[in-house]
């Protein structure tokens, strides 16, 4: 049995190269693919509309939620996650009912992945807040963790209400759904290792263990903070991987990626572990069916550890 959960990141965004978007009909497939691989999770981002300075023109996403309630439909046994939901563009007691429902579609395999948002650009076009970000996050969890944990909620903060709220009905999971926070600044990693059994973030400049090894000690160290054993949380790390000899992720902006053969890709996935990190999600590039396939030797290689 490997040491590191691998997941598979679904490519939901209009490609950043041709604007061409991946229909419903090739992401179905690359899911499928996905679990008969052995990833171990397939992903489904939440993004909105992106403009990239190097791209040639704005990208957008298809919808989180509904897209998520169609992979966990048309799969079977793999786990299926929101990576990761926006709390800064949903109300917060009827995300916990679109959590709930998503755990009953895909019969207890949902991992409900949750971030702060951004205030950025990108909320402007769809006139969402723009302010204190962190804090509307800080508010919205205290509605979403009772209701998650134990099915009630009753708050009033200064972004985020709930009065008297029942959540019902309730999925196969009743308060045991698993919570993966999205966290890259002190703030938010404070409130993973409060709230989260599974802390996460992507890579920045470059997909390699170094870039994450000092986000992972900011967690343990608000893990101790707080009596916690830093042991208790796992440790998700969002990588590019170009397991072909195509390229495109650094002429994308994206970042330098983990590339070469399957060996090499294998041993570069199997380096974080050594930094803490315990499952790793790939976002193959380019985004094909035939890049996916390609990560089938790799992780062939790691289901030998």
């Amino acid at each position: 049995m490997r040491d590191l959960k691998l997941g598979f990141v679904l490519p939901l965004y209009e490609d950043p190269e041709t604007g061409r978007p991946h229909r419903w009909d090739e992401l179905r497939s690359m899911a499928r693919l996905a679990e008969a691989i052995g990833f171990d999770t397939v992903w489904v981002p939440d993004e909105l509309l992106w403009r990239v300075s190097v791209w040639p023109g704005p990208r957008g996403w298809w919808e989180c939620i509904a897209m998520t309630g169609a992979v966990a439909e048309a799969t079977e046994r793999i786990e299926v996650g929101t990576w990761v939901m926006s709390a800064n563009q949903r109300n917060a007691g009827l995300t916990v009912r679109a959590v709930e429902t998503l755990d009953e579609l895909s019969d207890g395999r949902f991992v409900f992945g949750l971030g702060a948002g951004s205030g950025d650009a990108e909320a402007s076009a769809f006139g969402l807040p723009l302010d204190h970000v962190v804090s509307r996050f800080e508010d919205a969890l205290e509605i979403i963790m009772p209701m998650l944990r134990t099915g009630h909620a009753d708050h009033d903060g200064p972004y985020h209400q709930a009065r008297d709220l029942d959540s019902r009905p309730r999925g196969p999971r009743s308060g045991a759904i698993p919570l993966m926070l999205g966290a890259g600044k002190p703030r938010t990693i404070a409130l993973a290792a409060r709230h989260a059994d599974v802390w996460s973030y992507y890579a920045q400049e470059r997909s390699e263990p170094a870039e994450f090894a000092p986000l992972i000690q900011q967690v343990e160290a608000a893990c101790e903070a707080i009596g916690r054993d830093p042991a208790t949380i796992g440790r998700s790390a969002g990588i590019f991987v170009e397991p072909t000899k195509a390229t495109g992720v650094e002429a994308m902006g994206l970042g330098v990626p983990v590339r070469g053969s399957a060996d090499q890709v294998a041993d570069a996935i199997r380096a974080f572990a050594a930094v803490g990190v315990t499952q790793v999600e790939c976002l193959p590039w380019p985004t094909t069916i035939a890049t996916l396939e390609a990560m089938g030797p790799v992780v062939e290689r790691l289901n030998r550890d």
